[in-house]
């Protein structure tokens, strides 16, 4: 089993002047404990309600965030869990997509998503879509990052962006490209799309153990139905743990037993006193090990 981390607050003692040190704090001891991948979210607002956080609350930007975890990490994955499509021109995202992987010495996934942050997008001057139009966007990314990774230079016409001659120079390290995940669980178009385009899936463990189930049951049912291979399909989830309060280790080495027979490979946290890094020296002690042979 793999373990990964999500940092999604920046919200730290010291305030504006503390973030850049806690990060490469967090960073760095996550990867010396053994943790595979680390991740941020692409917000510009803060989740309202997250960790009792406010939406003015401190939030970086996600792929200059994961430019700087590069530099400082020589072993860990990165990603962005999960880009939302109405927020990047969808070349432009895989030119991004192209430097992070080179820069971190093939280390990046393309972690994407539908979108869902109105308030956010409207206070920023956005424009956010329907949810079916988000849909075909998100399509649109996808069919480009396939079209693009397959060569060196494509001309791409989708439902809604075009663009007759763009270059993949210098082209992702990552063979055959960068890992694609597809963040969400609905039935008949983000898990569709897994099937058809994606390398990974990420189902939150808030939807419960029944849905999250449920969503691999149909995510296998769209992969018959295009002839894909279920296997081939690495299956991430994302949750909170807090060991500070109500979260033991016990609890968490039976959450990620639980995940692992029903076919996840890839256990992704945040937790919401990571900048005291006490919690990640607990995971490097007792549970990393413990589960590594899931």
């Amino acid at each position: 089993m793999k373990i990964g981390l999500q940092i999604p607050s920046f919200k730290y003692p010291g305030g504006t002047a503390e973030i850049r040190s806690k990060l490469k704090k967090i960073v760095t001891t996550a990867e010396e404990s053994g943790f595979y991948s680390l991740w941020v979210m692409d917000h510009y607002y803060q989740i309202k309600g997250l960790f009792g956080e406010a939406y003015t609350d401190p939030m970086m930007e996600s792929y200059t965030t994961l430019g700087y975890f590069a530099g400082l990490t020589e072993k860990v994955y990165l990603g962005v869990l999960v880009t939302g499509v109405i927020y990047h021109h969808p070349a432009v995202l895989m030119k991004m997509v192209n430097t992070l992987d080179i820069l971190s010495g093939e280390r990046a996934y393309l972690g994407i998503g539908a979108a869902w942050y109105e308030a956010e997008a409207k206070g920023f001057g956005i424009p956010y879509p329907s949810t079916s139009e988000r849909f075909e966007l998100l399509e649109d990314n996808l069919k480009l990052a396939k079209d693009l990774w397959g060569g060196d230079e494509v001309s791409f016409e989708g439902k809604h962006y075009s663009s007759p001659a763009i270059t993949n120079n210098p082209r992702p390290l990552s063979n055959p490209h960068p890992r694609i995940m597809i963040g969400g669980t609905g039935p008949n178009k983000t898990l569709r799309m897994v099937a058809q385009y994606a390398d990974a899936c990420n189902i939150g463990d808030w939807v419960g153990i029944y849905n999250m189930q449920k969503a691999l049951d149909r995510l296998k049912e769209h992969c018959e139905s295009l002839g894909r291979d279920y296997d081939t399909i690495e299956k991430t989830s994302l949750g909170t743990v807090n060991l500070s309060e109500k979260d033991t280790v016990d609890g968490v080495l039976s959450r990620i037993k639980e995940l692992s027979e029903m076919g996840f490979s890839h256990v992704i946290f945040n937790m919401p006193d990571l900048y005291k890094i006490t919690p990640l020296e607990t995971f490097a002690k007792e549970i990393i090990p413990a589960v590594a042979g899931l």
